[in-house]
């Protein structure tokens, strides 16, 4: 029997890449268009390994899936959100807590919006996972930096074309009120919106995988965030699952967390492997 190879691949997008500027676009009138709004470094490195590995292993894989951070422009975790106590803007890499939302140090631009800001904030801090970060506008659904790196598009859709299959794409981020850093579930699931929770039917789709091979962007948030999840819900094995570990990277500054969390996934069962490693495998 084939064995069925799921790659998932983790919010693989323009905004998170350390695209050279050759690649970014350009107005008609020759004025800079876009550029990646919070670049990862060494993701487009890792994007071209990942290209290539689909190439070469193209045959080998059953599913592909990619996560699309998605957002609005007026988000709980952007700028413009939030304002200082003096009136001033808040600048990205700022924390908030809770705490400082009630000392009056950082407040909503939109006066309305303090109390469920502050019962975000709560439930968001009981969790343990994250402080409320607040990030460079990024990934807004419409724009450039929301597509998908070209490189790897290209590779997936000779993919599809050659297998007559399509390549499932898992939206997340929607929701202006909470983080949606996994794409299993929101960090602060909303009751009312079925978009914020737990989206079994990736799960069940992953599960059904005799191997899972994860990449993406970036390891210390997005792809750590969606793999942890995963530990705890995915039924069969961990050590089915692979992280493609030359095609992660994280966010600058946040390296320790990385490596933390692919210490512990190890730990958990799962294997690390570089795409030349497991094309290797695979090939065999």
């Amino acid at each position: 029997m084939t064995r069925r190879i799921h790659l998932l691949a983790i919010d693989p997008q323009n905004d998170f890449c350390d695209l050279p500027a050759s690649r970014w676009p350009a107005a008609i009138d020759g004025r800079l268009a876009a550029q990646p709004a919070l670049p990862v470094a060494g993701a487009h490195e890792d994007m071209l390994r990942l290209a290539a590995f689909i190439r070469k292993c193209g045959d080998n894989l059953s599913d592909i899936t990619i996560t699309l951070d998605s957002h609005h422009r007026l988000d709980i975790a952007h700028p413009g959100f939030w304002r200082q106590g003096d009136g001033t803007a808040v600048t990205p890499f700022t924390a908030i807590t809770g705490a400082q939302v009630r000392a009056g140090a950082y407040l909503p631009r939109d006066p309305a919006a303090l109390p469920r800001a502050l019962s975000y904030l709560d439930a968001l801090e009981a969790r343990g996972r994250y402080t409320l970060m607040v990030w460079p506008v990024h990934c807004e659904i419409g724009s450039w930096g929301h597509n998908v790196h070209g490189d790897l598009r290209a590779a997936y859709n000779d993919w599809e074309q050659q297998h007559q299959a399509t390549v499932a794409k898992v939206v997340k981020g929607t929701n202006p009120w909470t983080e949606h850093y996994s794409a299993v579930e929101a960090e602060v699931p909303d009751a009312q919106d079925s978009a914020t929770q737990t989206n079994r039917a990736l799960v069940d789709a992953l599960d059904r995988a005799d191997l899972i091979v994860i990449a993406g962007e970036a390891g210390s948030h997005c792809v750590k965030a969606t793999t942890e999840h995963l530990a705890d819900q995915l039924r069969g094995p961990l050590s089915r699952v692979v992280l493609l570990t030359d095609a992660i990277s994280p966010v600058m500054g946040f390296e320790a967390q990385q490596a933390a969390f692919f210490a512990a996934m190890q730990a958990r069962g799962m294997r690390l492997s570089t795409t030349t490693q497991l094309a290797a495998e695979l090939a065999t």
